[in-house]
């Protein structure tokens, strides 16, 4: 059997850093062997403990900072916009492959991967369900197969979410977009009163604690294709990060992409 996969997980604090740290225990073929948190947090030097038992490896605490000794293959980030810089940079120094899911990224910071991309194996996603990615190749096809046919994206997650529409709304929205050829500004992200011609009308769903569930519908004269998705455990996307992980450690350098994990 190969060594397991060394792993950071960069934002451990936060609902998908500790989803991570329950799914990585959970296989043989990955090891943790940092969890860094934000100065300041709570966690910060306390022992892990995953679903009520100690780690049974190397006694592992959570770390504020980045472990400058510390020996990994892959850092996962989710640690968000203000401590993505760090993460980052941290694995352009170590030559680490770098798989993130931060969300809200500036510009500059969009560029910043890209650079990094020419040094190390980058991959960065809004959704990293496997099923999402798979969505998003059925609604391409479905793009580029009925041009002429209206599109809408209706998305809905818990009340406490606080972009509107979701990055994986916008995402799928660029994707049926690139499909057909059409200029970004014809995915209305805020539209009222009639549509437009080609455009790619957005609607949002808050309430609850819905994980996460997608819609996409292709209204023609009389008939309609809906394709959807539907999240009911976060789990699902802490699974995809790790397999994005494990697939981006055997791979060069540049920028790649949660589709380039199912080979689509």
């Amino acid at each position: 059997m190969n060594d397991p996969i060394r792993l950071i997980i960069h934002g451990a604090a936060g609902r998908m850093g500790q989803a991570l740290l329950r799914i990585a225990a959970q296989r043989r073929d990955v090891s943790v062997v940092a969890a860094i948190v934000r100065k300041g947090s709570e966690l910060d030097q306390k022992r892990i403990i995953v679903e009520g038992q100690v780690d049974a490896g190397v006694p592992l605490h959570y770390r504020s900072g980045v472990l400058q000794e510390c020996t990994a293959d892959v850092v996962i980030d989710f640690s968000g916009a203000e401590a993505f810089d760090a993460a980052l940079d941290f694995a352009l120094q170590r030559k680490l492959a770098f798989v993130s899911g931060s969300t809200g990224l500036s510009p500059v910071q969009l560029a910043a991967l890209d650079r990094a991309a020419a040094s190390i194996p980058v991959l960065w996603a809004a959704n990293f369900s496997l099923g999402v990615a798979a969505l998003a190749h059925l609604a391409s096809k479905a793009a580029a197969l009925l041009p002429q046919w209206d599109c809408e994206i209706v998305e809905a997650h818990h009340a406490r979410k606080l972009d509107a529409p979701s990055g994986t709304a916008l995402m799928l929205g660029r994707e049926v977009a690139h499909a057909r050829g059409i200029a970004q500004e014809k995915i209305a992200a805020d539209r009222s009163g009639t549509r437009q011609a080609g455009e790619i009308g957005y609607a949002v769903i808050r309430g609850g604690d819905i994980v996460g569930e997608h819609d996409i519908l292709f209204i023609g004269e009389g008939e309609r294709i809906a394709l959807s998705h539907r999240a009911t455990h976060r789990d699902i996307f802490a699974r995809g990060a790790i397999a994005a992980a494990c697939w981006i450690v055997h791979r060069e350098s540049g920028r790649h992409a949660i589709a380039d994990v199912l080979g689509l």
